[in-house]
This record gives C-alpha cells, sequence and structure tokens, in this order.
C-alpha cells in the first residue's frame, strides 16, 4: 500500500514538473507584477484574492491539476507553433491553449456578472498563463511535445529539456522567489513600454522564436554547467519580461 501512494505521488510530481515553471519561476513573475502595478489595480485585486498575493496565486492552476473538475485545464498550460509558422497561422487544438486561455480569463475577471469565486479563479490562472506563455518550451513545435520527449542529462541526472527550463535551471542558482526577483528586476520606461504594448499572440511568437536557440547540439549527452552559463541570461529576461507584462494585463484590466 505504501509503494502505491508513493508512485501516485511520484506520477502526480512528474505531471506537475512537465506543465510550468517551477514554483520559484512562477512566484518570481506574480512578485515582479507586484511591483508594477498601479494603485487602482493593488486595490481591485486585493478586493479578489484578499491577503493572498500573485506570488502565492501564481501556482494554484499547477495545484489543482489533481483535481478532476479542472481537467478541462490541462491543455491550457501551453500552445504549438511549428517551426515556420506564426501563431496566426497555425492549427489550434480543440481542447484550448494558452492564449485563448489568457484572453478568456481576461473576460471572466471583467464580467461585471461574474462571481468573486470566478474572479478569483480566474485571476489565479492567468497570473500562472502569463507565466507559462514566457517559458519558450510552451509553444512546442508540434515534435517532442514541448522538450518533454528530448531526453538529456542534466549534469548526471536523467532529465529532459523542459524539466531544465521548467525548474532545474533555476533550482541550481539556489535562489529564493524572492532572492531572484531582487537579481532580475531592473528594467527602462522604454522596456517597459515595449514589452506591454505586445499582445499575446506576439508573446507565443517571440517564445517560439527563443524555443528554437535553446535546444542543445545534437549528440550531446549531457548539459550542466556551460549550458547553464549560455542562458541563465535569457531565463532571467523570460521571467523579468512576463512579471512586467503580467502587471501591465491587470492595470488595464482594472483601470
Amino acid at each position: 500500500m505504501k509503494n502505491k501512494l508513493f508512485l501516485t505521488g511520484l506520477c502526480l510530481f512528474v505531471s506537475i514538473s512537465a506543465m510550468a515553471w517551477g514554483q520559484i519561476g512562477h512566484r518570481v513573475v506574480g512578485k515582479v507584477a507586484e511591483n508594477y502595478l498601479t494603485p487602482e489595480a493593488r486595490k481591485s485585486i486585493q478586493a479578489i484574492l484578499g491577503n493572498e498575493s500573485l506570488a502565492v496565486a501564481s501556482t494554484f492552476m499547477d495545484e489543482v491539476k489533481s483535481d478532476d473538475a479542472y481537467d478541462h485545464t490541462h491543455a491550457w498550460h501551453y500552445t504549438t507553433i511549428p517551426n515556420g509558422e506564426t501563431y496566426a497561422t497555425c492549427e489550434k487544438s480543440d481542447k484550448g491553449e494558452v492564449v485563448k486561455a489568457i484572453e478568456d480569463m481576461k473576460v471572466i475577471i471583467k464580467d461585471p456578472f461574474a462571481k468573486l469565486e470566478e474572479k478569483k479563479v480566474a485571476l489565479r490562472f492567468l497570473v500562472h498563463l502569463v507565466g507559462d506563455i514566457h517559458q519558450p518550451l510552451h509553444v512546442g513545435n508540434g515534435t517532442d511535445k514541448g522538450g518533454n520527449d528530448f531526453n538529456i542529462k542534466w549534469f548526471y541526472s536523467n532529465s529532459n529539456l523542459h524539466r531544465i527550463w521548467d525548474s532545474q535551471l533555476i533550482e541550481h542558482k539556489e535562489y529564493s522567489y524572492t532572492e531572484l526577483v531582487e537579481v532580475i528586476d531592473f528594467t527602462t520606461g522604454d522596456q517597459i513600454k515595449v514589452w506591454q504594448s505586445s499582445t499575446t499572440a506576439d508573446w507565443a511568437d517571440e517564445a517560439a522564436i527563443i524555443r528554437e536557440t535553446i535546444y542543445p547540439d545534437k549528440g550531446l549527452e549531457k548539459i550542466g554547467y556551460e549550458y547553464a552559463y549560455e542562458h541563465w541570461g535569457l531565463l532571467q529576461e523570460q521571467l523579468l519580461k512576463s512579471g512586467v507584462r503580467l502587471a501591465g494585463v491587470l492595470n488595464t484590466l482594472f483601470q
């Protein structure tokens, strides 16, 4: 019985860890966003979430993956843009995908007839999904399940490219999420303006372009220090960009 419970927990962990930035990454996005909120947005968010911060809210969508009531949301974490295509030209999943899910959450949050609990769930989902779309492998190429089937050793442990970008690159630095925010949260007015002026579909297209730059060279059996050094700047920028853009979305929703 103990072995059964262990295996069930292990499967759940693998499923969750393969679906998004790890908890540290998502909390970084939420915390960065809080640093760019307008007073109006901050007040409206508190009316919905109470004392729950955006950093805490950011992991809710992964936490409910074991709840059957949320099974329909599993496909919302990602989208697929094959090489050479854009979000506008590619085929969309009939089960939903991350760009549509982000737009749908905005509608619920703005709906004057939506119940408070519906708005709370939608806001938690929105925080998570804006983080997801900035993890480049959440915009898959359609050939390897967003890097989940790209098996490679991380240092000396069996892993895959998706897991490495979700969590292992971040955990390698051994920062808490608040420490990592202090490391990355430096922006200019021009950066904020440019980042917040783009659309959700633009974010997906951007991720698809970045995605093709992060695959290791063919034939490598493992990656480690060199790969982490070469890609750490890009990862930091994606987290920062995600938080700034999330704040832009929330400021617009609650203006």
